[in-house]
């Protein structure tokens, strides 16, 4: 294969998504030394990160519309500088609010990139699924290294080159961007910005069947993807009664997975519908979780595992599937509006199934997300077998 111009731009849209991923997941293995440093709670640290990873959530939606009035390019350099930068300022935090204040910044900025970077594949590629799913490999391999190289760090120098480690990465991959991605002609250049503000024309937006129906797959698949980023270790920890040591390999195996799964469920769409790529993913985590519960075994539990990376990977068909519902004008307004909407609901996964495990136990909350994902696969098989048009 020839190497061309499109494949510069989607490598470059993938090591950003590298970066503004790393610098969110530099935090976590910190936490102990956080705690110890400003003599907080596990509580008040976890303060920090719901409101990094809100502000990550609701920036997908502005990103939009900066994207329709300004073009791709700009934004996507101001989420990759913007977390190098924020990470640094995190690292020289004094206080702890200030700490907080620097991750909800991060957070924010590192959310302009992935809505804005999928409409920018999205002029670029016509087989979308396939390229939406290798950009979001960089986020699977941030979530292999960063924490890796975070606690090595952090154990050596302390939790401030820990997470300053993130300009490491970030500064040669803007420079690459910057010199490497051209502008784009903005969609709306002359739009004033408070009119992609407007209430209504956003409700009718979400309100069309073809974006309502898989936008309430996207809020149940992302609650449990996040349920899963949230709390798989200390389920097989606490259910099964792996060592830390051994939760941890089965976790980057299924970071593993989902690198993988990334790419096929992309393919798939683009080859075989986005409906049926996506109802896969769904199939795939209605069997793997439940089966996690009842593992008596390592077979069993490596097969749950690759079945719930696999289901975690369905970002990369139901992306594509909103594009193609969405009118060129509306591509960058609207994609970022339902990227904000199924992030932020979604992260709800987390205090979900931690409060689910703790009145119920972990199996009841695991077999809770295994039932949350066969009602996707029979919503996605009844609207294909009665032709309901969503």
């Amino acid at each position: 294969m020839t190497w061309q111009y499109r494949h510069t731009v989607l490598l470059s849209c993938l090591l950003a998504f590298f970066v503004t991923y790393f610098g969110r997941l530099a935090i976590s293995p910190v936490v102990p030394l956080l705690t110890a440093e400003f003599a907080i709670t596990n509580t008040l640290v976890g303060v920090a990160l719901t409101g990094m990873w809100l502000a990550y959530g609701l920036a997908q939606f502005p990103s939009g519309i900066l994207a329709d009035r300004y073009g791709e390019r700009p934004v996507i350099l101001v989420a990759v500088g913007g977390t190098t930068a924020m990470a640094l300022v995190l690292a020289l935090a004094p206080v702890y609010p200030l700490f907080v204040a620097a991750a909800v910044a991060l957070g924010g900025v590192a959310g302009l990139h992935y809505a804005v970077a999928t409409t920018l594949l999205s002029r670029t590629f016509d087989d979308l699924g396939t390229a939406v799913g290798l950009h979001s490999v960089g986020g699977p391999l941030a979530g292999l290294v960063a924490p890796v190289a975070a606690a090595g760090i952090g154990v050596r120098w302390g939790w401030r080159p820990a997470v300053a480690s993130t300009a490491v990465v970030g500064v040669p991959i803007f420079v690459l961007f910057a010199l490497r991605v051209r502008p784009t002609e903005p969609r709306n250049p002359g739009k004033p910005l408070r009119e992609g503000l407007e209430l209504a024309p956003l409700l009718n937006l979400l309100s069309r069947p073809s974006v309502a129906f898989p936008l309430a797959i996207a809020v149940a698949g992302t609650y449990v993807a996040q349920g899963l980023l949230s709390f798989l270790p200390a389920f097989l920890v606490g259910f099964h009664g792996y060592t830390a040591t051994a939760a941890g390999v089965a976790f980057s195996a299924f970071f593993v997975v989902r690198t993988g799964g990334q790419i096929a469920v992309g393919r798939v769409s683009d080859t075989y519908g986005r409906d049926a790529a996506i109802a896969g993913s769904m199939a795939a985590g209605a069997v793997g979780l439940p089966l996690l519960v009842v593992a008596g075994g390592l077979a069993t539990v490596a097969a749950g595992i690759i079945l719930a990376g696999l289901s975690s990977s369905f970002f990369s068909a139901i992306d594509p599937r909103f594009m193609d519902a969405l009118g060129d004008e509306d591509r960058g307004t609207g994609f970022g509006l339902v990227r904000t909407v199924y992030t932020v609901l979604g992260a709800a996964g987390s205090a979900g199934v931690g409060l689910t495990a703790d009145l119920l136990g972990w199996g009841v909350a695991f077999v809770t997300l295994g039932v949350l994902l066969l009602g996707c696969f029979l919503a996605l098989a009844a609207n294909r077998v009665l032709a309901l048009g969503y």
